[in-house]
């Protein structure tokens, strides 16, 4: 595996396992005190959202997770001198999650490349299905997150982001476009 395929993979495990710990926090309540939700984090700049929805559009399929039921959050990572930005979030049932990021600092009114994307869904008494990003992405383009708003009064974040995925990494599976939006809140 090179570097580039492992960062990629390496920011959306960190982002899914956020996702996972701020789904437990949620099931346990902490969801009525954001504040201490927050502060359980090493980085100061990871947010759960107390409302809002997320949507995942397949050709075939949608997913939507909503912040009020499911947990949602908005992660910053550092890896390095490196900065990452995304969402990340996992159902109430825990059989469904989903990770975007992207390279950089995250800003109001910016559009910027997908560094890595994962969904993976688990249906009742069935294997599981995981898509991932591919490095065949048609001509190299991973997607892209348009951050429209960001952490301006109680919204914590909205935009789009189109990304492509596969259900493996070999050169013959084809990659589907997925699409989706977000508008998250803080309060």
């Amino acid at each position: 595996m090179d570097n580039t395929r492992f960062t990629k993979c390496f920011i959306v495990i960190v982002l899914l396992i956020s996702g996972m710990i701020m789904s437990c926090q949620k099931d346990q309540d902490i969801k009525d005190n954001a504040s201490k939700a927050d502060s359980v984090f090493t980085a100061p700049d990871n947010y759960l959202a107390v409302m809002g929805t997320l949507t995942i559009n397949l050709p075939d399929t949608t997913y939507s997770f909503d912040a009020t039921k499911d947990s949602i959050a908005f992660v910053n990572v550092h890896n390095g001198d490196k900065q990452y930005f995304g969402i990340t979030a996992i159902n109430k049932a825990h059989n469904m999650s989903f990770g975007i990021s992207s390279a950089g600092y995250a800003l109001s009114n910016i559009n910027t490349p997908v560094a890595g994307s994962q969904l993976i869904l688990k249906p009742d008494n069935k294997l599981g299905v995981q898509y991932a990003l591919t490095d065949h992405a048609i001509a190299q383009d991973f997607g892209k997150v348009n951050l429209t708003t960001y952490k301006q009064d109680s919204v914590l974040a909205t935009g789009t982001f189109y990304t492509f995925l596969a259900k493996d990494e070999k050169a013959t599976t084809p990659a589907v476009k997925v699409k989706g939006t977000f508008s998250l809140k803080l309060k």
